[in-house]
């Protein structure tokens, strides 16, 4: 994406029972940093859907409940569908400051990377005034780690509900085979790695309160060691042991557009 052009930016949303947080999300995304706002509702009980379709939202509602992974998948295919350059994926909860979208954007269309996350950790102090539980942040803080080293990186938040990608990359791995639950999100980061593409964050503002998504902690202990699992997964892709169908080439895929992975990405 040449530097001078003004590529296409589609924010993302995947949306469950999002009312309470949705408009202030929307709110303070800066004016004209989004061509589009696509909202899909995976079945609330709420009113998140009348909410979007009054603000304006592009809105896509699933007539069963699909689960975060699934919703996201349904959030790309239409975001592609639509001719984005740039998507942006942010959560409706307010957890994750919606300002920092045009600069997360504009990293990318500078050629500086190819995948933004937000950070929310940028020091511990900071991450637990703004309402992150202990146990979380220690979980968090042992996973990052874990995921640095294997992938390669470094990251500071690998588990951030705030990512912008370039359209290369979601024409380029696999994540249609990915779960439809919470461990998508950690599969599209070992499968961006694995194809040679460039992770990296930008400091986000820490919100925890009652009305933002969060999962608890049987769910939290299931997502960590499936994170785990992954990561064993990306070193047996890596050592040409066993290829799992996370990282094979999409069927659709453009190879024209696919990024020649560096000789040590696996």
């Amino acid at each position: 994406m040449p530097e001078t052009s003004e590529p296409k930016i589609i924010a993302v949303m995947p949306a469950y029972n999002a009312a309470a947080t949705l408009e202030k999300t929307i709110n303070d995304i800066p004016d004209g940093s989004v061509d589009e706002i696509i909202l899909v509702d995976d079945c609330s009980s709420d009113n998140t859907v009348e909410l979007a379709q009054k603000l304006g939202l592009t809105v896509i509602e699933h007539e069963q409940n699909t689960g975060y992974g699934g919703n996201q998948k349904t959030c790309y295919t239409r975001a592609l569908e639509l001719g984005a350059d740039i998507v942006v994926m942010i959560h409706p909860d307010y957890q994750y400051d919606s300002r920092v979208i045009p600069v997360a954007a504009e990293l990318i269309r500078l050629g500086n990377c190819d995948l933004i996350l937000g950070s929310r950790i940028r020091t511990r102090a900071e991450a637990l005034a703004g309402g992150m539980p202990t146990w979380k942040y220690i979980a968090n803080r042992f996973l990052t780690i874990t995921e640095n080293i294997a992938l390669g990186q470094n990251v500071g938040d690998f588990h951030s509900g705030f990512r912008a990608y370039r359209r290369e990359v979601l024409e380029t791995i696999a994540w249609q085979n990915n779960s439809d639950d919470f461990v998508f999100d950690t599969q599209f980061l070992a499968q961006s790695v694995a194809a040679g593409f460039r992770l990296a964050d930008i400091p986000v503002p820490v919100r925890y309160f009652a009305e933002a998504s969060s999962i608890n902690f049987r769910r939290s202990t299931r997502y960590g060691l499936l994170t785990l699992w992954v990561m064993f997964l990306f070193w047996l892709n890596r050592l040409g042991v066993y290829r799992s169908s996370i990282f094979r080439k999409p069927k659709s895929a453009d190879t024209s557009a696919a990024v020649t992975p560096p000789a040590d990405a696996g």
